[in-house]
């Protein structure tokens, strides 16, 4: 999924914070990373609160109304297994001749030896959030109404919710391949790393409404799919035309699964506009919560936004992406057109069309500000400890 690294991270706005208006704790600047952060989430905090349901129970029906919909809209963004690529066909092939099968495998570290150490540190971060496959599953298996009820639902929901776990499970197993067989990279501290972060959970603060889960999909794909694509661009550049194919491969799914969870965002505009825009509002106003936020190495109980920093640093993820995909899914669902809505959805569709701009004005004060200080250094784990700048 869903994926990548994303430079702002959040918690859940206190109690007394009305959901349509932004939270000031969730705009606070952070000069030495040059990024306008959230207040960061510890992988070893304490637990979350329970999560609720917050969706009315009579909402449950309008996800059993649009079954049939879902089939015929959702489920076509699916690929047959046999249409799909799949990791060998970009690996060392290891059924040749053991020297043949080496060959490959000195290719492969030929063409990244030229790869620097901090475009490792994203690409394993990729990696690791890729590979957490189980606990997004598992996530949007908390959705009321859309749920897996039997783990082997005919509903289209659940359909569509184990098929798209499975094309999203080879992002993580191709990466993984790839950096074992690149030899760059500690794979003992990576294997630690995702055993933690699927340990540890996340709460995106969906509460376990489909309305915040379906909003929370469209954003992550997109931005996904913008993170695997600058990794691409960034592997061409650095001489490995190969991994830049398999990273563009990976954007190309998630730009898929984005236009499938953005077209059910859509309907849901439709057939409920006010409530699909306040759920729109309150999701924004609490900020995306990051799928890795809770990384951990054993060591390092920031890593996520160290690695998030080194991120935004490559130009693989930013704020100005953060912003670029608010207005892109502004634009889509139009919501700045929308009508019909009540004064608490004109209140919600108020906030998030202005909402971009101000995420602008303030990562161009934290870029004005980072330029006055020196870059902290930092060690990776996944690099065998060296340092690298944020």
């Amino acid at each position: 999924m869903q994926a990548s690294q994303f430079l702002v991270t959040s918690t859940k706005p206190p109690a007394a914070c009305s959901p349509l208006v932004p939270n000031p704790a969730h705009h606070r600047l952070t000069a030495a990373s040059s990024t306008v952060r959230f207040r960061q989430i510890s992988a070893v905090a304490a637990p979350p609160k329970p999560k609720t349901h917050s969706m009315p129970p009579e909402k449950v029906e309008v996800f059993k109304s649009l079954e049939t919909w879902a089939t015929q809209n959702v489920l076509p963004l699916l690929k047959p297994v046999e249409k799909c690529w799949q990791p060998q066909d970009f690996l060392p092939d290891p059924t040749l001749p053991f020297s043949d099968f080496t060959d490959q495998v000195r290719a492969l570290r030929e063409r990244t030896a030229g790869l620097p150490d901090d475009y490792f540190v994203v690409l394993v971060g990729d990696m690791i959030t890729e590979d957490a496959i189980p606990t997004y599953q598992t996530m949007i298996n908390t959705l009321d109404g859309v749920r897996d009820e039997t783990g082997a639902s005919s509903s289209p929901w659940a359909i569509w919710n184990r098929s798209w776990t499975a094309e999203e499970n080879r992002h993580g197993d191709l990466l993984r391949s790839f950096l074992y067989l690149s030899g760059r990279v500690d794979m003992l501290m990576i294997e630690k790393t995702v055993q933690y972060l699927i340990s540890a959970g996340m709460d995106p603060g969906t509460e376990n409404n489909p309305y915040l889960g379906f909003v929370y999909t469209s954003f992550q794909e997109r931005a996904t799919f913008i993170s695997h694509g600058n990794t691409a661009r960034l592997s061409k550049e650095g001489g490995d035309p190969v991994l830049a194919r398999i990273c563009g491969t990976i954007a190309s799914d998630e730009k898929r699964h984005e236009n499938a969870y953005a077209r059910i965002v859509e309907k849901l505009l439709e057939v409920d506009p006010t409530g699909a825009m306040i759920a729109i509002a309150d999701l924004m106003n609490k900020k995306i919560t990051m799928p890795a936020h809770l990384m951990y190495d054993g060591h390092d109980p920031r890593l996520f936004a160290h690695f998030a920093a080194v991120a935004q640093r490559l130009g693989v993820y930013t704020a100005h992406d953060y912003a670029d995909i608010l207005e892109f899914l502004i634009g889509r669902w139009g919501l700045e057109k929308l009508e019909g809505l009540t004064g608490e959805g004109r209140r919600a569709q108020e906030f998030v069309c202005g909402l971009a701009p101000r995420i602008r004005r303030l990562q161009e004060l934290a870029d004005q500000r980072a330029k006055k200080l020196k870059p902290p250094l930092v060690k990776f784990s996944w690099i065998f400890n060296r340092e690298l700048s944020l």
